[in-house]
Order: C-alpha cells, then sequence, then structure tokens
C-alpha cells in the first residue's frame, strides 16, 4: 500500500462534501444524501479491493 490511496480518499471525501453542501444548500437534500452514500461505496471498494490484496498476498507468504 502507497500513499497515494490515503490521497485518492481524501480528494473523494473532499469533493463529495463540497458536493453535499452545494446541494443541501440548494434545497436537493434527497441528491446531497444520495451523493454521500456514493461517495462512501466508491471509497468502501477501494479499501475492498486493498484488503483483497493483503489477504492475497498473507496467502502466498504463508503458502496456504
Amino acid at each position: 500500500m502507497d500513499i497515494s490511496l490515503v490521497f485518492k480518499i481524501a480528494a473523494i471525501g473532499i469533493v463529495v462534501s463540497v458536493l453535499n453542501q452545494v446541494l443541501a444548500r440548494s434545497g436537493r437534500e434527497e441528491q446531497a444524501t444520495l451523493t454521500t452514500l456514493a461517495g462512501l461505496v466508491v471509497v468502501l471498494m477501494m479499501v475492498v479491493q486493498q484488503i483483497a490484496e493483503l489477504f492475497d498476498l498473507m496467502r502466498n507468504l504463508f503458502g496456504i
């Protein structure tokens, strides 16, 4: 794992929070909530991929 993953997650968080604020101030709370959920799903998918790679590395390391 390198530091670029942390920067990607931070960038997604910043973009989602700005979009959330803009949509909430314009009266579109439903879209703001959906935007937040979409950002959460994207970040979770990135983290799950990294965890899967970690498990593959452990499996290869211990010969399981």
